[in-house]
């Protein structure tokens, strides 16, 4: 194992707490297990961790990334995620290729909302000649996770959203029948009315949207009333 995954092994396992890795692995319905840090610590941990020991290359930078995402603990792909976007100065296009992989392994919610937030919306915007090359795969996959990053990625971007892919995307996936599908569209359209709220008031009244996407896309555009 690479000396940057036994490190923060170490500083991990000190920390642990059994009776808070309970509940932490009853909130994430028993798909994985849990150390037991809670996010303020494991956050404290991490930028220690990140501040005094940094990857060189991408090449061990690929290979720490897997050797946290194959570990048994959760918080090791949390840590994985800081990782990447620590060292997003080593990124280049292919880069994605590793993206893809960990939105499709030990796929949920917590994980792919976290690449959609640190990875995926720097990324696109560092190599735009990928869009909409990957975002449109991604969005045709079979797989419900690719199509939930492929709506959200953009969910950052306010005035530079893509309004053209946005509703391509969306609309694409609109009959879902998937929770996290339906969720993530009324997510990418709430986010995207606090900078363009018009739009998405007549995006929903024009669309046939899921009961859950128009609650989510409308919930702040009715609270302002």
């Amino acid at each position: 194992m690479h000396p940057f995954v036994i490190g923060i092994q170490k500083s991990f396992q000190i920390h642990a707490n059994p009776s808070l890795a309970l509940g932490m692995k009853a909130y994430m319905l028993h798909q994985f297990e849990f150390l037991g840090i809670k996010a303020p610590l494991r956050d404290q941990l991490t930028n220690t961790y990140l501040k005094s020991n940094r990857l060189e290359n991408w090449e061990s930078l690929e290979i720490v990334m897997k050797e946290l995402w194959a570990l048994p603990h959760r918080e090791f792909q949390y840590f994985a995620i800081d990782v990447l976007k620590k060292h997003k100065s080593l990124w280049t296009a292919n880069s994605v290729d590793l993206m893809e992989y960990c939105i499709c392994e030990k796929s949920w919610w917590d994980s792919v909302d976290g690449i959609a937030s640190e990875w995926l919306g720097t990324y696109f915007i560092q190599f735009p000649r990928l869009v909409p090359k990957i975002p449109n795969k991604w969005n045709k996959s079979d797989n419900m996770w690719l199509q939930r990053s492929s709506i959200l990625f953009q969910k950052a971007y306010k005035t530079n959203t893509n309004q053209e892919l946005l509703t391509k995307y969306i609309l694409h996936c609109k009959d879902s029948q998937e929770f996290f599908i339906r969720k993530a569209i009324g997510w990418a359209l709430r986010e995207y009315s606090k900078t363009n709220p018009d739009w998405v008031s007549q995006f929903v009244a024009k669309n046939t949207l899921s009961n859950l996407s128009v609650r989510e896309a409308l919930k702040r555009i009715n609270k302002l009333g």
